[in-house]
């Protein structure tokens, strides 16, 4: 039995390393893998840029940097601040998405009853409820994952972000 010593390492968008992986069973060419900051680091604000797939969900990255659009989903969808700050402020939805899946846009002004605000720091998670809008607010860059399903909004770059 070999002894390994790991240490956990807190990236962020001004410090990461490219990383990899390492196949324990299976094929490499089974396998990719991709950073969520570098990806963020080349990603326009707001862009949803998918880093992970499971069927029809997915796990995209966000750059959090400005004011985004409002966005909205026929489901609920998930989000967790990898770095920096955020504040979301959600409207519930006098006129509810419905029939899509994935993030669509809400429009400029969304119909309905303003329902407040939560700020994200680094390892905080929030909600984004069905048939609610939300926009994202950052003073400076940083980098969101959102847990969502394959939609319009969805940007899928494989080749562009994955090792093989």
């Amino acid at each position: 039995m070999t002894e390994s010593s790991f240490r956990t390492v807190f990236g962020s968008l001004d410090s990461y390393s490219k990383g990899g992986i390492e196949i324990t069973s299976g094929d490499a060419r089974n396998y990719v893998f991709s950073n969520v900051f570098e990806v963020a680091s080349s990603s326009e604000p707001y862009e949803k840029v998918v880093v992970g797939k499971n069927l029809e969900y997915v796990i995209e990255v966000l750059r959090t940097e400005g004011q985004s659009q409002w966005f909205a989903c026929a489901h609920d969808e998930f989000v967790i601040l990898m770095d920096g700050e955020v504040r979301i402020d959600f409207i519930k939805l006098d006129t509810p998405p419905s029939g899509s899946t994935g993030t669509v846009p809400a429009g400029a002004q969304p119909g309905g009853r303003a329902m407040g605000y939560v700020v994200l720091r680094r390892g905080h998670q929030a909600l984004l409820p069905a048939g609610c809008a939300y926009r994202f607010t950052a003073q400076k860059a940083g980098v969101a994952l959102v847990q969502t399903m394959l939609g319009a909004l969805s940007v899928q770059k494989w080749a562009d972000i994955c090792l093989h």
